[in-house]
């Protein structure tokens, strides 16, 4: 038997501790087996969230907006309206146990995600994420991913950039990496709607994350 994967999609800014609340209680209902699969697509209002790796000196301007401790890997991330947020809550116990091959997944789900907006998204070594290369040794970052697993069950997930405030990214080193940019959907030129970026997520999933049988 095949089980499908649950969507939900959110219709109005989610408040970040509630997020996590939901997530956690989703994750332990999965392990127990009474829970289906799970990826939520959401906003957040501004927030700063910290990784478990965020250093102190790379939080440059603590007062602007909440800033909440969170168990993903990562550093510090910015979230907000314009940015989709997914987040993913897979059973690795029935796909493999594998989780650098689950963040490769992530990974390959917003390449295929941005080529059907005819942007080439680019893994780079050392570098967390998805980049765009803007030409002239320019590399800007489109998406994030930062994952937590517990009990082999996932959480946690990706944020790409449809149409953020890109200067609110300003408060903080993004991921820690210095030295270069941040962009959008729109920022590249292009301008689909949050729906028209949740259909291609949609789309592109199964292709990275079949259904698993049993």
């Amino acid at each position: 038997m095949t089980r499908q994967v649950e969507w939900r999609i959110g219709d109005r800014p989610v408040d970040y501790p509630s997020a996590v609340t939901d997530m956690e209680r989703r994750v332990a209902e999965i392990h127990a087996g009474r829970g289906r699969e799970l990826v939520w697509l959401l906003e957040h209002p501004p927030v700063y969230t910290a990784g478990s790796s965020a250093r102190p000196e790379d939080l440059l301007h603590a007062g602007r907006f909440p800033v909440y401790p969170t168990g993903r890997g990562g550093q510090y991330t910015y979230h907000g309206p314009g940015q989709r947020v997914a987040y993913v809550m897979l059973d690795l116990a029935r796909r493999g146990r594998d989780v650098r091959a689950f963040v490769h997944g992530l990974e390959e789900w917003l390449i295929l995600t941005l080529a059907e907006f005819n942007v080439r998204g680019e893994r780079r070594p050392g570098r967390v994420g998805i980049w765009v290369d803007r030409g002239g040794g320019r590399e800007d970052k489109i998406a994030a991913i930062g994952v937590r697993v517990r009990h082999w069950v996932t959480f946690h997930g990706v944020a790409l950039n449809v149409d953020p405030t890109l200067e609110h990214f300003s408060g903080i080193v993004p991921c820690g990496i210095a030295g270069h940019g941040v962009t959008s959907l729109w920022d590249l030129g292009l301008t689909p709607t949050l729906a028209e970026v949740d259909a291609a997520l949609i789309a592109a999933f199964p292709k990275v994350f079949p259904n698993p049988q049993g």
